[in-house]
């Protein structure tokens, strides 16, 4: 039997890390095995306090969103293209800041891979269907209006036992939220997601980017799970072995941390960057990355005795489609 629908994680979501120049046309290419052509670049600058920016394909090349803030969408050079295995960037700090180690997350646009960036214009109107192209239900939902200094809107099917009357926040640590007016109560479906009339995700006339995600088996993984407090910590099974995880408490005050695959390279992976700040990598050992899912290894964030979402995109399947199983690294 087939234990994942993607074999080639590297096809659709790699990581990066790379040295700053601040030059212009600094070209930038995927080390994975297989050739990819992003569509979505989320970098960070590991070293100094800068912002975290978005780019896409969807918008456009040099159109920047951050996500540790609520600032409209601005013209760049923090990514001046995409190429058949990478990227292009600028004389941008946050992205090329000479010397220093920056990290990006790129994704490729995909129904088979549950990935679709969906572009729309409010109408201010409540119980608005907004179509998308997964062919399958959204587990996750991240809103921007491109227009006005409105904070980011998440929705994540494991936010609560109804997460259709709830969100999170992207740019800010605040926990889940109870409000009608983002998603209209109304559960998505492998069409379209409802939007309220909220100005965060419905102005009227105002443009906005949805990121939407649908899990897809031994490549992504959109859950929750309990933390405990301990060094010993929670256990969270992804079925494959992950590349990138990102954790956030819905019960409390905490940071959307990110790990991934490239910059620690072995167990505990201690390198987490906060979405939501514009702080530097952290250095403090919080995760283990295993061959079928990651393991908690601190007594705070992201394993406080809370309830946790998480995203995550696999490495490799913990078993592929052939029945070969992967190990841990």
């Amino acid at each position: 039997m087939a234990y994942t629908t993607i074999d080639d994680p590297e096809a659709y979501f790699q990581t990066v890390v790379y040295t700053g120049n601040l030059s212009a046309g600094h070209a930038i290419t995927l080390d994975g095995d297989t050739n990819m052509q992003p569509d979505l670049c989320w970098f960070g600058n590991r070293e100094t306090v800068y912002p975290k920016e978005m780019y896409d394909s969807a918008r456009g090349v040099g159109k920047r969103l951050t996500s540790e803030g609520t600032a409209i969408e601005s013209d760049e050079v923090g990514l001046t293209a995409f190429s058949s295995d990478g990227f292009t960037v600028g004389t941008r700090n946050q992205t090329n800041q000479s010397g220093k180690s920056i990290v990006a997350r790129c994704w490729k646009e995909s129904a088979t891979a549950g990935f679709d960036m969906v572009l729309y214009i409010g109408n201010g109107t409540d119980d608005t269907d907004i179509s998308h192209n997964l062919s399958a239900t959204p587990n996750l939902i991240m809103v921007k209006n491109r227009d006005a200094e409105d904070a980011w809107q998440v929705y994540h099917h494991k936010n609560t036992s109804a997460p259709e009357t709830d969100y999170l926040v992207l740019d800010t640590n605040a926990a889940t939220v109870d409000a009608a007016d983002r998603w209209s109560d109304e559960v998505p479906t492998s069409s379209v997601f409802t939007l309220g009339d909220a100005d965060e995700v419905n102005t009227n006339t105002e443009n906005y980017i949805a990121y939407c995600f649908a899990e897809k088996q031994g490549f992504s993984k959109f859950g929750s799970y309990e933390g405990n407090g301990n060094a010993d910590g929670a256990f969270v099974y992804t079925g494959f072995r992950p590349a990138f995880v990102m954790t956030k408490s819905v019960d409390s005050t905490s940071a959307w941390h990110m790990f991934d695959n490239k910059r620690s390279g072995y167990n505990p992976d201690n390198n987490a960057i906060e979405a939501d700040t514009t702080a530097i990598e952290a250095t403090t050992d919080q995760i283990d990355i295993l061959s079928n899912g990651f393991k908690c290894r601190i007594t705070t964030d992201p394993n406080v005795a809370e309830t946790y979402v998480y995203m995550a995109f696999a490495e490799a399947p913990f078993v592929n489609s052939n029945g070969v199983p992967c190990n841990a690294r």
